[in-house]
């Protein structure tokens, strides 16, 4: 079995997602189509099918999170240190063209979030950055074409 990288907060997120769907959705589902089975004749009940294809997509997630979660391999990203990108690390960094600051925290693939500013170490970006240290420069492609940073910190937080 393959195993990736997770942050523990990425696997408590991961565990509470699984119990809200066990606990809660699950629950829901199975409430929906006893509802829409009290409606009568099934051949023509759409709000049957619609529960029951809502109740195909909650199982099958259910076990997409435990699969992720039995292949995961737990990263504390504060037991780590040093001035070198490593997983879990996060990364300030400076565009040499724009003089833009930007900040990444380097996640696994399941827990990466651009909005939140935790990148995958599998992306493009993760991947360049990966065993680079605190001044070096770093060209990454990106649809546009390329782009040149500068890494100005490495913290493990």
């Amino acid at each position: 079995m393959r195993t990736y990288p997770i942050t523990p907060a990425g696997q408590a997120r991961m565990r509470a997602e699984l119990k809200h769907l066990v606990e809660v959705e699950r629950g829901a589902c199975v409430k929906a189509i006893e509802v829409a089975r009290a409606h009568g004749d099934l051949s023509e009940n759409s709000e049957y099918e619609d529960a029951k294809h809502r109740q195909g997509l909650c199982e099958a997630k259910i076990r997409d999170l435990k699969g992720r979660l039995a292949a995961a391999q737990v990263i504390d990203p504060t037991s780590l240190s040093g001035d070198r990108v490593l997983f879990g690390a996060t990364v300030t960094l400076e565009d040499v063209d724009t003089d833009e600051e930007l900040r990444y925290q380097l996640v696994g693939t399941y827990e990466a979030d651009l909005k939140l500013g935790r990148i995958s170490v599998e992306s493009p970006i993760g991947r360049a950055l990966l065993g680079k240290e605190i001044d070096d420069e770093v060209t990454i492609k990106v649809p546009k074409g390329k782009r040149v940073v500068s890494i100005l910190n490495v913290e493990f937080i």
